[in-house]
C-alpha cells in the first residue's frame, strides 16, 4: 500500500526540450533553404545564365558573319573571343541584380522578416546570411556562364583576328573576373533590397545605378567624364573582366577595390537601418 502511494504521489516533471541556440551555421542554412523554395529563384537564375550565355553566342556569330566585310565597325572589329563571349555581362547583371533585391525585399513586402527577425533577434546576421548565400549563388552562375559562353564563343570565331584560347594571357583571369562582377552585383542587390525595403525602389536604384547614371555621364564635360566614369560601379566591373585596359580605365585591381567600396557602402546602409529600424 505504501509503495502504491508513494508512487501515486511523485511529481511528474516536464519532458525537457532541447536547448537551440542561434549560431551562424543555422543562419546560412535557413537562409540558403528559403533562397531555393521560391520558384522565381530558379526561374531568375536561369534568365541570367540564359542571357550570359545566348546574348555571348550572339556577338559571336555577328562577329563571324561580318568579318573582312566594310560593313563592321571598327570597334567591333577589335572585339576578342573574351569580350564577344561576356557581351551578355549587361543583361546578366540586371537579372542576378533584381533577384538579390528579391531576397530582402520580398520578405518585407510579404511580412516574413518579422518572422525572421524573431528568430534572429540580433538580426545582423540575418543580412550577412542572405548576402552571402546569394552572393555565392551569383558567382558560381556567373562564373559557370562566363565560361561556358567562351568555351563555344571561342569556337565560332576560330580561325579569325578574334580567336583565342583559355591558354592565352589574361583569358581566364577575365572570365573569373566576370563570374566575381556578378557576384557582387548580386550581394550589392541584396543590400539594397534591405535598405529600400522595396522591391521597386530596390530595382529602381539598381537599374539606375548599373545603366541610367553611366549613360547619363556622357553628358558631362569630357574632364569630368574621366574623372567620374571609371569610379562607377559598372565601369569598375568592366575594368575587372576587360581583357585589356587604356589610360581612361582601372586596371583589375583597381576595378575590384572599387566595387569592393560601393558593396561595402551598400551592405553599412542596409545594417545601419536593419539595426536603427523596426521591420
Amino acid at each position: 500500500m505504501s509503495t502504491l502511494t508513494a508512487t501515486a504521489e511523485a511529481p511528474r516533471t516536464a519532458p525537457t526540450r532541447p536547448a537551440y541556440r542561434v549560431t551562424g551555421r543555422r543562419v546560412l542554412s535557413s537562409e540558403w533553404a528559403k533562397l531555393w523554395s521560391l520558384r522565381s529563384t530558379w526561374i531568375t537564375l536561369g534568365l541570367g545564365l540564359l542571357f550570359l550565355v545566348a546574348f555571348g553566342l550572339i556577338a559571336a556569330a555577328r562577329y563571324r558573319s561580318m568579318v573582312g566585310t566594310p560593313r563592321m565597325a571598327p570597334d567591333f572589329a577589335r572585339s576578342t573571343a573574351v569580350s564577344l563571349s561576356l557581351f551578355g555581362t549587361n543583361f546578366a547583371q540586371l537579372a542576378l541584380g533584381v533577384l538579390g533585391v528579391l531576397v530582402t525585399a520580398g520578405e518585407y513586402s510579404t511580412g516574413l522578416i518579422r518572422s525572421t527577425l524573431a528568430a534572429v533577434p540580433r538580426r545582423l546576421p540575418v543580412l550577412w546570411s542572405k548576402a552571402a548565400v546569394f552572393g555565392l549563388v551569383a558567382l558560381v552562375v556567373g562564373t559557370l556562364g562566363a565560361f561556358v559562353a567562351f568555351q563555344f564563343g571561342s569556337g565560332i570565331v576560330s580561325g579569325t583576328p578574334a580567336a583565342m584560347g583559355l591558354t592565352h594571357a589574361g583569358v581566364v583571369r577575365s572570365l573569373l573576373g566576370a563570374g566575381l562582377y556578378l557576384g557582387l552585383v548580386g550581394v550589392i542587390g541584396t543590400a539594397l533590397g534591405a535598405l529600400l525595403r522595396s522591391v521597386a525602389g530596390g530595382i529602381s536604384v539598381l537599374v539606375a545605378g548599373l545603366m541610367l547614371i553611366p549613360g547619363l555621364t556622357a553628358l558631362l564635360p569630357s574632364s569630368w567624364q574621366d574623372d567620374i566614369s571609371p569610379y562607377l560601379p559598372s565601369h569598375a566591373g568592366q575594368a575587372l573582366f576587360a581583357l585589356t585596359q587604356d589610360a581612361t580605365t582601372l586596371s583589375p585591381l583597381a576595378g575590384l577595390l572599387v566595387l569592393l567600396g560601393w558593396t561595402a557602402l551598400a551592405l553599412a546602409g542596409a545594417a545601419y537601418r536593419l539595426v536603427r529600424t523596426d521591420a
